[in-house]
């Protein structure tokens, strides 16, 4: 039954090739280093499940932002744990896209015909500090206000936009409930949607083009 089904959906999706070419490709061999791409993604999971978990309690106003943080914390089962799960996982997640890139330009693996992947990969790693930017002031208490502070003002320091830039974060001259919704839409709605399009990108360059192997001494 589980065959004649099987057959079924191949004839009318291709599903065998695609798992084929996704999942039983050769890979060359290659060593640890070469798993921080693969470890990244892992994260990106996690950081989606938890980030889901903590919308159905999450309240993105400033009267109520820490007290439903602390509900979270305290008083959700498990809430703790997921919560600790998405802010540790943040950290990791920066960790391991800053390693993968640097394993990338050492072994040279954004040379032909690798470019766009590593292209697509820049963008991600950008993505990744954009949603560490924006999540940081979700709990809405002193460390995150002030750290926003620190990063607008950085921002500011552009030359001739800078100020634009620094509006446009803030909704107005300085952090009021607006400048909280709008990096609670651009770290749940908007970044997801770029990002989950250049995951999608990156990740059928990889399979198409395939892992660059070590670079050998030659003999």
């Amino acid at each position: 039954m589980a065959s004649r089904l099987g057959n079924w959906l191949d004839e009318r999706t291709g599903w065998r090739g695609n798992w084929t070419a996704v999942f039983l490709r050769k890979i060359p061999k290659v060593n640890w280093a070469y798993t921080l791409g693969s470890a990244t993604l892992f994260t990106l999971i996690i950081q989606v499940v938890t980030g889901i978990l903590l919308t159905l309690y999450y309240v993105p106003e400033p009267q109520q932002a820490y007290a439903s943080v602390t509900y979270i914390t305290n008083e959700v089962p498990f809430g703790w744990m997921i919560r600790g799960l998405h802010h540790w996982g943040a950290s990791a997640m920066v960790l391991l896209a800053v390693l993968h890139m640097v394993r990338v330009i050492i072994y040279g693996a954004y040379k032909y015909p690798r470019e766009v992947t590593w292209i697509t990969g820049v963008f991600l790693l950008l993505l990744t500090f954009a949603f560490g930017f924006t999540g940081y002031l979700l709990p809405w208490d002193q460390r995150a206000y002030w750290a926003t502070v620190v990063g607008t003002r950085i921002a500011e320091v552009v030359p001739v936009i800078g100020g634009s830039i620094k509006d446009v974060l803030l909704g107005g001259p300085e952090i009021s409930g607006l400048t909280l919704s709008r990096f609670f839409g651009a770290h749940v709605w908007v970044l997801p949607s770029v990002l989950f399009l250049l995951v999608g990108i990156h990740l059928y360059l990889v399979i198409r083009n395939g892992i660059s192997t070590p670079p050998k001494r030659d003999e």
